[in-house]
């Protein structure tokens, strides 16, 4: 009878990582909005975008969510492409061809294909990585602070492409 309670229990406990990060606003306590915005691609609303933090203006190592609203349907390959397309751009040569096929395997699984209404939310957990929630429940983590710093820099970047985005969220309009 022990060791089969010391079964359960070992199982359950196993489960608490998970139901600890159930939710994004845990890993961001008191989120407040920091700014918004929408993508929009010739003249096509694609996704609206809200950024959280504790506090405002965003400060470079707190946690934060970056919260997507799709208005589109999105292929989860057409989102992994496009996202390591721009982390190329903005990182160069920083980032090698090896480390760009572990982050695609990444986004592979962080990432699902989307219809209207759909969110996804990435929570940036600054010196360990990143989490990625589908409608608020978590899809996959990623260990890796390189990769959460260059994808949350496709929105966040002084060289992001769409600084009106860009400016939206951070609540510098």
């Amino acid at each position: 009878m022990s060791s089969r309670r010391n079964v359960i229990i070992a199982g359950l406990l196993c489960l608490v990582p998970v139901l600890a990060a159930a939710n994004w606003r845990e890993s961001v306590p008191q989120a407040r909005l920091v700014g918004e915005g929408e993508l929009r691609f010739f003249g096509l609303r694609i996704y609206d975008a809200r950024l959280w933090s504790q506090q405002a203006p965003l400060q470079a190592q707190a946690p934060f969510a970056l919260e997507l609203t799709y208005h589109r349907t999105i292929s989860r390959e057409d989102f992994v492409r496009t996202s390591l397309q721009e982390i190329q751009r903005l990182s160069g040569e920083a980032v090698d061809s090896a480390r760009l096929r572990q982050w695609r395997a990444e986004m592979q699984q962080a990432f699902v294909d989307v219809t209207p209404g759909e969110r996804i939310t990435g929570v940036f957990l600054p010196g360990r990585g990143c989490r990625f929630y589908v409608n608020d429940r978590l899809q996959h983590e990623v260990d890796d602070p390189a990769f959460a710093e260059a994808f949350f820099a496709i929105w966040l970047d002084p060289r992001s492409r769409d600084q009106k985005l860009r400016r939206n969220l951070l609540g510098q309009r």
